[in-house]
């Protein structure tokens, strides 16, 4: 098993809320994350739209997972979006992160969440401290 998949793998198992959420990894390697979920009527708000916690929670997700593939312990210190598009029960949602600019301290990513049409429906844009913490340290 590669370092990422191993990594995700453990994150994800004490990850109650990405596990409610019904994520599903599609794709983990070091810096790049895809990630899919389908919106549920429990998440939709009084206009019948995805709450935006909804997307934001993907994509943090998403941040995350992107940014601890590589083994190093990182956690979000900014993070911000954009909705461009409404968000609908039954939507399928794909999260993909692109990471932009990597130090030894600080990652910036952008991540993109496209429905089941290939249309952009929100823009993530999250920066993480990398902690110098290996998730599994040689003994």
């Amino acid at each position: 098993m590669n370092l990422a998949k191993k990594v995700v793998d453990k994150m994800i198992s004490g990850d109650a809320f990405s596990q409610w959420l019904g994520i599903e990894v599609l794709e983990i390697t070091e810096g790049l994350c895809k990630l899919k979920m389908t919106v549920k009527d429990e998440m939709t708000n009084g206009f019948k739209i995805a709450h935006g916690g909804i997307s934001y929670s993907l994509a943090d997700s998403c941040l995350a997972f992107a940014a601890n593939a590589d083994g190093i312990q990182a956690v979000s210190i900014e993070t911000s979006i954009s909705h461009t598009k409404k968000i609908a029960s039954g939507d399928i949602l794909i999260a993909t992160s692109k990471e932009m600019n990597k130090s030894s301290k600080t990652t910036l990513y952008y991540i993109t969440i496209t429905n089941q049409d290939n249309q952009e429906v929100a823009h993530f844009k999250g920066t993480v401290y990398r902690t110098g913490k290996e998730w599994f340290p040689e003994n």
